[in-house]
């Protein structure tokens, strides 16, 4: 028996071993990456490095003038993780970005961008992707369907009209920050977007009226941003958002819920959009229809504020007095006169559950 024992064991030892050797090897080629750091050095053009491209996990080239990046530069770094050229004069980006297949973010804000390649669909590692302040007006169509690792999304300060339909895709994305565009809608089918904690599309002023009622489907939500835009009435099936904690709406002529309603705070709107699809305000056919996806889901159990007392007990509210506050990415002096005080500089209240 021993003897039986000691063979078995042999094999295994063999392929402990062979583990080891590639672990070891790993850690020698992740040793040999380099972080390379150009930052803030006035460069108009890009000087030939002195490394070999292809050993750049890094690379950083933020803060210069740069009004391109070659598309030779970007075809040769094979194993780069981060590209961060945030704060330059680029009006586009390289066709070859779409080569960095192991992109894992991707930072190209404060720029002149005006659209992003279709080939960044091909960076399928990518995590993180920030476009803010730049002039895009669209994005890919088909972003949705190719970028399936993508986490963070954040194309603020733009002139975006809408947001592609495949966005709607994007099953993996945490946040989405869309503030400061031109939105006029939002995709209707939301709720693939099943990881979504925080979505900001405050700001889009005259533009954006109204919210999908999908919106009441997104599982994991909790912080929804829509102030300062157009919109007069909640969809009621935000009242079935289990894990909302913070509703900013101010700056929108909001009718329902009344004025009195969202004074009360968070818990208060939600109770009364829960008895507003309970008392059937929606018409027959589409009550009938996201009613039943929203019991689908899990998201709501037609019991409307049966529960509201005992909620209440276990849930304090607090309304928090609004702030002024900077947006985001406004420090550099490049941009105190891209927007008025009034855009720039504006409070927010934020209703706590």
């Amino acid at each position: 028996m021993m003897y039986e024992q000691q063979r078995i064991q042999q094999p295994m030892l063999k392929m402990d071993m062979r583990k080891n050797t590639e672990r070891t090897s790993k850690t020698i080629e992740e040793k040999k990456l380099e972080i390379l750091d150009l930052s803030g050095m006035s460069l108009e053009s890009l000087p030939s490095p002195s490394l070999n491209l292809a050993t750049i996990c890094k690379l950083d080239l933020s803060n210069n003038n740069l009004q391109n990046i070659p598309e030779s530069l970007t075809a040769r770094l094979l194993n780069l993780m981060v590209l961060d050229v945030h704060s330059n004069q680029l009006r586009s980006l390289p066709n070859s970005i779409g080569c960095l297949s192991k992109l894992k973010v991707l930072n190209v804000s404060g720029n002149l961008i005006e659209y992003l390649p279709k080939t960044i669909e091909n960076c399928r590692a990518l995590e993180e992707l920030n476009a803010n302040f730049n002039k895009l007006s669209q994005l890919p169509d088909t972003i949705g369907f190719e970028l399936i690792n993508l986490k963070k999304l954040s194309v603020n300060s733009n002139k975006l009209l809408f947001l592609p339909r495949s966005t709607s895709h994007l099953t993996t994305l945490r946040v989405l920050d869309a503030r400061l565009n031109c939105l006029s809608s939002l995709p209707q089918d939301l709720e693939n977007l099943i990881n979504l904690e925080i979505l900001n599309v405050s700001q889009n002023f005259q533009y954006l009226d109204s919210l999908p009622y999908s919106i009441g489907l997104l599982l994991s939500l909790v912080e929804l941003d829509i102030s300062y835009n157009k919109i007069k009435s909640l969809p009621d099936s935000i009242g079935c958002l289990k894990k909302l904690r913070k509703l900013s709406v101010e700056g929108n002529p909001l009718a329902s819920p009344p004025p009195l309603v969202v004074e009360q705070g968070l818990h208060a709107v939600k109770e009364y959009l829960c008895q507003k699809m309970n008392a059937g305000h929606e018409s027959p056919t589409k009550k009938k229809s996201w009613v039943g996806k929203l019991v689908k889901y899990g998201t709501f159990n037609g019991q409307g504020s049966k529960n509201g007392g005992r909620e209440r007990d276990q849930e304090r509210e607090a309304f928090i007095m609004p702030e002024y506050r900077t947006i985001d990415g406004l420090a550099s002096p490049r941009y105190f006169g891209m927007f008025s005080p009034r855009r720039l500089f504006s409070p927010r209240t934020y209703f706590n559950n």
